[in-house]
């Protein structure tokens, strides 16, 4: 079908029955621009019904999967999905991410194997990744997030607060700012009160399974306009039953039975079967040993560790032999002249200068400059290892602060260095700013210059991040009689002159750090 005719179609895919036998349609444009969140306990054919989703639309809108369960990787036989291990490092998932949206390839990232926290912080980092893809990219895509109390908690857990924060930010861009960016939500939970109120709060369109808990019996009533003693119905609701409400779907609640699906899950739901006859001799059969059963050795099963990003690029950077069309083996390339330590950290340096010369460098993520540092390094041929993720976040943070060749080789800015490791690698930069403000006794950076270096334009979150660092005893924040700030380090007895906190920034921090 041309891409004309496609766009004179009002594409309405079919999820199953309503009462009386008549196809319950899903207008899938509609629904590309008002999100949808699906409700239902364990066992209600929540699974079912995204799989109905994505088999219905697969051929008319791109598809990502966020899979905890690994459930949904046979789409990938039947619809050509690309499955993405998540056992892999922020940055790789980020590219990956990116390339996905350039390509338009629907894609499955299956998180299976990986404990809770590092499935928050693969799916965060996927997520955003497809979330900052540039606008020439901003085509429609159905990203459908199974098990999502998982990576939007009402509450923290177990996990981390850093983890908790970063999944949940990504699934609030998704819900509540993706549309612009051609991204359609549709969310999965088991428990409604499990998953944050301004996640749920986004989607216009509901399917509601059956649920026993008070709670979220109430919660689905309230998002289906129902009155309370009507949420006892979805008790009663049967395997692959649910109610529809939103613009895609009925202007009123509608039951409706999902529909049979073409792929299967690989895992499924238990079914009974009859016990084998118990031989006479079970009690010997249970409690003799096998002769060689002590002699096995203990097998630890445990998913196999991911290639480090640093390793495969070592191996790329290495010459092998091609063969051509003939068959015929060409000699390896020539390697790269060996480099003397010297000359690989020109290289480095200057691959640091090309991104901290970008304007915009101050508002991307370490994740994003990261990956466009190791492409930039290879086109270099910057020999040896590439340079870790925390070795890249502390250099930038040096870079950022602006601080010269001659007050870097002081002994009072090795001590800055060693107070800011007090800190986090993201408020590093900010702290090395201000550190070398007073060292040199220049005037107090602004909001606007502290923000910039944080990577924000909050001027509000510049404020508090002097906060923090005086709650921590690293600085002392006070102000002269014209009520300018100054900020002092009693550990170097150096600080900072008076400088107006709401002067405008004129970008001089970053551009003297690529100089």
């Amino acid at each position: 079908m041309s891409l004309e005719e496609v766009q004179q179609v009002q594409v309405g895919i079919d999820m199953g029955t309503v009462s009386g036998g008549a196809p319950a349609k899903l207008d899938i444009e509609e629904l590309l621009a008002t999100r949808l969140l699906v409700q239902g306990n364990s066992g209600s054919g929540k699974s079912h019904l995204l799989r109905r989703l994505l088999e219905q639309s697969a051929q008319w809108v791109q598809q990502v999967i966020i899979d905890p369960e690994g459930d949904f990787v046979t789409l990938s036989d039947k619809y050509g999905h690309v499955v993405v291990d998540g056992e892999r490092t922020e940055a790789e998932l980020a590219g990956i991410a990116d390339r996905i949206r350039r390509h338009r390839v629907s894609c499955v990232l299956t998180l299976e194997g990986l404990d809770i926290e590092q499935q928050m912080r693969a799916a965060a980092a996927f997520l955003n990744g497809l979330f900052d893809a540039d606008r020439d990219y901003w085509y429609p895509v159905l990203v459908v997030v199974d098990e999502a109390q998982m990576f939007a908690p009402s509450v923290g857990g177990d996990v981390s607060e850093d983890a908790r924060k970063m999944s949940l930010g990504a699934m609030t861009n998704l819900m509540c700012r993706g549309r612009k960016r051609g991204l359609a939500g549709v969310i999965a939970t088991q428990r409604l009160a499990k998953l944050a109120k301004n996640v749920a709060a986004e989607a216009s369109n509901f399917l509601m399974g059956r649920t026993f808990l008070d709670i979220d019996m109430a919660r689905a009533a309230d998002l289906l306009g129902m009155d309370r003693r009507q949420a006892e119905m979805f008790r009663d609701l049967k395997r692959g039953n649910f109610v529809a409400l939103g613009p895609a779907l009925s202007r009123r609640p509608l039951p409706i039975v999902i529909g049979n699906v073409e792929t299967s899950a690989r895992s499924s739901s238990p079914k009974l079967m009859p016990l084998p006859d118990a031989p006479q001799d079970v009690e010997d059969l249970i409690f003799t040993p096998d002769p060689e059963e002590f002699a096995r050795p203990i097998v630890r099963r445990a998913p196999p560790a991911p290639r480090p990003t640093t390793d495969i690029l070592a191996e790329l950077s290495r010459s092998t032999p091609v063969a051509s069309d003939e068959g015929v083996v060409i000699a390896p390339r020539a390697s790269a002249p060996e480099l003397s330590a010297e000359e690989r950290e020109e290289r480095l340096v200057a691959v640091l200068q090309e991104i901290l010369s970008d304007p915009q460098a101050g508002y991307r993520t370490d994740s994003v400059l990261y990956q466009e540092f190791l492409v930039r390094a290879r086109m270099r041929r910057v020999p040896g290892p590439p340079m870790s993720m925390g070795e890249f976040r502390r250099r930038m943070a040096i870079s950022r602060s602006g601080v010269d060749e001659e007050t870097a080789s002081g002994e009072t800015w090795a001590m800055a260095l060693d107070l800011s490791s007090r800190v986090s690698d993201d408020l590093q930069g900010v702290f090395l700013l201000v550190a070398k403000a007073a060292i040199k006794g220049e005037p107090c950076p602004s909001d606007q210059q502290i923000a910039r270096a944080y990577g924000t334009h909050s001027a509000r979150r510049a404020r508090r991040l002097l906060g923090y660092f005086e709650e921590q005893g690293l600085v002392v924040v006070h102000t002269d009689f014209s009520g300018k700030r100054i900020v002092a380090f009693p550990d170097m007895q150096v600080e900072t002159a008076p400088g107006a906190a709401d002067a405008p920034g004129d970008g001089t921090d970053m551009a003297s750090a690529a100089e």
